[in-house]
């Protein structure tokens, strides 16, 4: 296979990575796009090969557009040198990147985690913003966590704005998906602390005494967490609140704890 021109915004393929911005699209062929060069060189660089490759002109010469482009081809996969007006399509966006990818999602199995291999976890209980999502598994892969779990139903850590948000992180941190039950039966075998927040807890969060390996167990955006997932919790603390604001943004408050414990 070879590099081949699409201008037509009626074309397929244009359509078919367009629609990969609905959930229930990326759910039915395993799919989700990401975009920028940075983005599509982090997971042609850890392995992840895209199924489909589309970049502008400008773009073609870069010596990291055609190192993606040579391993879209390799793989089996599309790459289509596109318009302009194609990428703002595909993107929603009017001033969109030079290069979008198309890659195959990867979730890892809860049971197939090892807690040595890493000092400090992430767990997110029923978390609703991509934005927050995508953030936190960014910083999870600059500290070095193992993993981040999403426990319960959680947004789509593979939508485009969940993407955007990981910087290219989303090919380099394991990603979990388990229900509440069995997250639960899980965490029983923890060999660490299970550390949560909570408005209630009297232990600063620079004073807790965290074993290692460290699972930090997060609630949501609104309700922070429900009882049930408070129980799980070996030690519970509070970021102190200095200033008028009462509460911190959710992947704030999950990078100040994953730094406490690392």
């Amino acid at each position: 296979m070879s590099v081949r021109a699409v201008t037509s915004l009626t074309n397929p393929t244009v359509k078919a990575v367009r629609a990969l911005h609905l959930r229930k699209e990326r759910e039915a062929t395993g799919l989700f796009v990401a975009e920028g060069l940075k983005n599509v060189t982090e997971g042609v660089e850890l392995g992840h090969a895209p199924t489909i490759l589309m970049f502008g002109k400008e773009a073609a010469a870069h010596p990291l557009t055609r190192k993606s482009i040579a391993a879209t081809l390799a793989a089996g996969g599309e790459a289509l040198e596109v318009t302009q007006e194609i990428l703002a399509k595909v993107s929603r966006r009017d001033n969109p990147q030079a290069v979008v990818g198309v890659f195959r999602q990867r979730f890892t199995p809860l049971e197939a985690l090892k807690p040595d291999s890493a000092d400090v976890w992430v767990a997110l209980h029923r978390v609703r913003d991509p934005g927050n999502l995508g953030t936190i598994v960014r910083t999870a892969d600059a500290a070095g966590c193992g993993a981040v779990i999403l426990v319960g139903e959680c947004c789509d850590p593979y939508s485009v704005e969940a993407v955007r948000a990981t910087m290219g992180s989303i090919f380099a941190t394991p990603i979990v998906r388990a229900g509440e039950a069995e997250f639960a039966d899980w965490r029983k075998a923890w060999p660490g602390s299970v550390v949560g927040t909570l408005l209630t807890a009297t232990t600063d969060h620079r004073g807790a005494d965290y074993v290692r390996p460290v699972l930090i167990l997060m609630g949501n955006e609104q309700q922070g967490l429900p009882p049930e997932m408070a129980a799980l919790t070996d030690v519970n603390v509070k970021i102190p609140m200095r200033g008028r604001a009462d509460s911190l943004n959710l992947s704030v408050a999950t990078g100040i704890m994953i730094y406490a414990a690392a």
